[in-house]
Parts: C-alpha cells; sequence; structure tokens
C-alpha cells in the first residue's frame, strides 16, 4: 500500500469541477412562486362543483384556475381542490379569510399548495403480503 487507502497516483488536493448555473435552477425558483400562488383546499362537500369552488375564493382577487379533484373511475369528488390566484398577496387574503369556514355545508381547510413528490406514482409495491419461508 501506499498509505493513501491503496489509492495510487498523484497527489493533491481534490477540486470538484465548476458546473453553471442550470436554468433548471430558474425554473424551481418560478415554480416556487407558482405554488406561493396554488391553494389546497380540503374538506370539501362531494357536491361542491368547480364553478362554486370558484364562487367562494373570487372575492379575494382574480382567480386563473379552480379545481375540484375527482375520481378517476368513479368521476365522485374526492373531497379535496386546488384554487390558483394570479397573485401570491391574493392567495394569502384566501387562506387567512377561508380557512376553517363553511362551504357547503362543510368546514374546509385551505393552505398553500405543496408541491407533489415525483417518486413514480401514488401507490407503492409490496410483495403481496405472504411469508415464503419454506
Amino acid at each position: 500500500m501506499d498509505g493513501h487507502g491503496g489509492r495510487s497516483g498523484a497527489g493533491g488536493s481534490f477540486s470538484p469541477p465548476r458546473i453553471a448555473p442550470s436554468p433548471a435552477g430558474d425554473e424551481r425558483k418560478k415554480k416556487d412562486r407558482d405554488m406561493s400562488k396554488k391553494l389546497f383546499v380540503g374538506g370539501l362537500s362531494w357536491d361542491t362543483t368547480d364553478a362554486r369552488l370558484q364562487a367562494a375564493f373570487a372575492p379575494h382577487g382574480e382567480i386563473t384556475e379552480a379545481k375540484v379533484i375527482t375520481d378517476r373511475d368513479t368521476g365522485r369528488s374526492r373531497g379535496f381542490g386546488f384554487v390558483t390566484f394570479a397573485a401570491p398577496e391574493d392567495a394569502a387574503k384566501a387562506i387567512a379569510a377561508l380557512d376553517g369556514k363553511e362551504l357547503d355545508g362543510r368546514a374546509i381547510k385551505v393552505n398553500e399548495a405543496q408541491d407533489k413528490p415525483r417518486d413514480g406514482g401514488g401507490r407503492s409495491g409490496g410483495g403481496g403480503g405472504r411469508n415464503n419461508r419454506w
């Protein structure tokens, strides 16, 4: 051995290569700003529609999208949705005004939407739960 953990070669310190800032960093900042305008609305009634959701949030600012999330198989509401405002300040006002308030007979939860992690889907596989020891 050469006293360097089994490695041979030139000595000296290691300098990682310099990497230019990527446009992805700018894209991430833009996405963060966009997320600050997008609100998660939970606890919705099964009867709440996109139009009703938009009408409830409209007094607080310009809305670019209001969407109740539905089950892809049944078409029935999943009990939550998203509202996107044109300006982050309006989104903040809506959170303050509507979190915990009632919409269509249900108390709703309103907060800033979190970016969904892209880890390959919502369902995790498993092996079926059998214990094949023998």
